[in-house]
């Protein structure tokens, strides 16, 4: 089979990146797999075995239509049978556009909680505002114009699935549920940084940018460190918000009770240090899956986290996590002491939490094959009457 990847990962073209090694998989699965994505003018055009990567170099305003461009004369040269954008906007329209008049099917993935009310919500009287990008309201309606016309859609998640068919109903193909790849080998400890100020370590992993609300993490502190002086935490990734979030941190008084590991660290590392801290904590305003509570409960860590992704899902709140709602720092700092105060739930938590991860991601099998199977499914007469 032959099938075109509409990608927003420059990753693809770093050849020893975690992205390349999954693309080879899904290509090994799929029989050709192509792959075009916005990226550097560094990057170059490369194959390697049966996955065919193409960058486009384009500025954001001419993008689509470029990227577009490019996915058409590849569907021609190369008879391409499925086009699967990596998200129903941009590159949701890109592929739409380069499907028409085509033979080739539209298949749409869905990795983003994109209906969910904090898509496109600031915050609110409990919580500091975190101001949403308002490209979200823009790419909501690119969503409501490409999905009903795509002939297969694949989601990450039951929450994504309900959210969809309730606003779509039968204009949509009936979603396909396959989680995100994890690695269920679980990579040695790596020792947090030495800090005197705390014993207590919290800590986040992840992209520093609004949706993840590390605000509320830091109200959460702010209000916790009152009667836990021995409490802190450690910021673990890069993006938009680290400066904001360094003034947010100095402004509150807690300069040296949280510690930002700055730039991008290997998966592995990452997982490492998870496996160190005291608890892991997120204060996500949405998510699509939840890699990071996978990894944070095969880490044995105790979780704390929003009411998101997998949560409810996979996850049961006070059984596996302690979950919360969002924008909602009160409840994440009672989450906090409760983790410090009562040594059974530390103990507890992190055991079910592994056990049930173990479990899901046996249950999800080998997600190569099923995503190939997914793609072969479009293109079958039938599908056309679902």
């Amino acid at each position: 089979m032959k099938v075109l990847f509409v990608s927003n990962d420059p990753a693809i073209f770093d050849a020893t990146s975690a992205v390349r090694a999954r693309m080879r998989e899904y290509a090994a699965a799929i029989g050709e797999l192509h792959i075009i994505s916005p990226a550097a003018r560094a990057a170059r055009g490369e194959q390697d075995g049966n996955l065919f990567l193409y960058p486009v170099h384009a500025w954001k305003i001419f993008r689509i239509g470029a990227l577009a461009e490019r996915a058409r004369q590849i569907i021609s040269e190369r008879g391409i049978e499925v086009v699967s954008a990596q998200d129903p906007f941009e590159q949701g329209l890109a592929a739409l556009r380069s499907v028409q008049g085509t033979g080739a099917k539209l298949h749409i993935q869905v990795h983003t909680d994109f209906l969910s009310p904090w898509f496109v919500r600031d915050g609110n009287w409990r919580s500091p505002a975190v101001r949403m990008p308002l490209l979200n309201r823009y790419r909501r309606s690119i969503a409501d114009r490409v999905l009903p016309t795509a002939d297969g859609i694949r989601v990450v998640s039951e929450r994504i699935k309900a959210s969809l068919m309730a606003r779509y109903g039968s204009t949509i193909p009936e979603p396909m549920v396959i989680p995100v790849v994890v690695d269920a080998v679980v990579p040695p400890p790596v020792p947090l940084p030495a800090h005197p100020a705390f014993t207590f370590a919290l800590i986040t992993v992840g992209r520093l940018e609004p949706e993840k609300r590390i605000e509320d993490i830091l109200m959460a502190l702010k209000l916790v460190i009152r009667h836990y002086p021995m409490v802190g935490l450690f910021v673990v990734g890069d993006g938009r918000e680290r400066r904001n979030l360094e003034r947010m941190a100095r402004s509150l008084g807690l300069a040296d009770k949280v510690v930002f590991l700055r730039g991008w660290r290997p998966t592995a590392e990452a997982r490492g240090l998870m496996a160190s801290a005291h608890a892991f904590i997120q204060a996500s305003a949405y998510e699509g899956y939840g890699r990071t509570l996978i990894e944070a409960a095969l880490a044995k860590v105790p979780i704390i986290t929003t009411d998101v992704g997998i949560v409810g899902e996979v996850f049961k709140g006070y059984e596996d996590v302690l979950a919360v709602p969002v924008a909602d720092p009160t409840a994440l700092s009672l989450g906090i002491v409760g983790l410090i105060e009562d040594s059974t739930v530390r103990l507890e938590l992190p055991r079910h939490a592994e056990e049930t991860a173990r479990a899901h991601l046996a249950a999800a099998g080998d997600i190569p094959a099923r995503i190939a199977a997914d793609l072969v499914r479009v293109t079958l007469p039938s599908q056309a009457a679902l």
